[in-house]
């Protein structure tokens, strides 16, 4: 099993964000469960693979070539992937993983777990989704995520796709039972 980690190339401004990212490679690694990232070294990127890496776990690293030329590719991965852009980058990362959890990070953070949500709602997979939402990071996103379902724009079983967790263990263990919901994606008229 393999789990993708979306995360920020910055550690943010509390050490509370690294010290996640630390556990949570260290929990993937004993798990048993392979890491497949953005394949920095920078960033919360840069210690999630770290400490999987210390645990003995497999790190499998995609990254855009114009970003490895940046010098900013982890060179010393289990298993380094170059790709020619960011939405091979996102795809290869799919391809790879058995499910997705999103630490804090910034806009492409939040691009790549809504895509990869959008695309479970839209079954063309069926892998849980989640946010850990240490340091409270996620409150105002999940806040808002529920004004949304209230205001009918995110239907009930789609909004409760979205796994929330606050510390690792509780991330890993529900994204390991997850099983997704059998829903169909458009509803008709007479059934809003």
């Amino acid at each position: 099993m393999r789990i993708c980690v979306f995360c920020g190339s910055s550690a943010g401004n509390h050490p509370v964000y690294v010290e996640a990212a630390q556990q949570l490679g260290t929990a993937l690694a004993k798990a048993g469960i392979g890491l497949v990232y953005g394949g920095a070294q920078v960033g919360l990127m840069g210690a999630v693979a770290d400490a999987a890496l210390a645990a003995g776990g497999e790190v499998i690293g995609v990254i855009p070539r114009h970003l490895v030329e940046r010098e900013l590719a982890h060179e010393g991965l289990s298993e380094l992937r170059e790709v020619n852009s960011m939405h091979e980058r996102k795809a290869m990362m799919a391809d790879l993983s058995d499910g997705f959890i999103a630490l804090p990070g910034g806009v492409g953070t939040f691009e790549e777990l809504f895509e990869i949500w959008t695309w479970a709602q839209l079954g063309h997979h069926q892998k849980p989704c989640a946010l850990l939402n240490i340091g409270d990071y996620y409150n105002k996103l999940i806040g808002f995520l529920d004004h949304a379902m209230n205001e009918g724009f995110i239907k009930q079983p789609y909004r409760e796709m979205l796994i929330v967790a606050s510390n690792v263990d509780t991330v890993l263990a529900r994204v390991q039972a997850y099983e997704a919901p059998k829903v169909a994606k458009w509803m008709g008229a007479n059934q809003r």
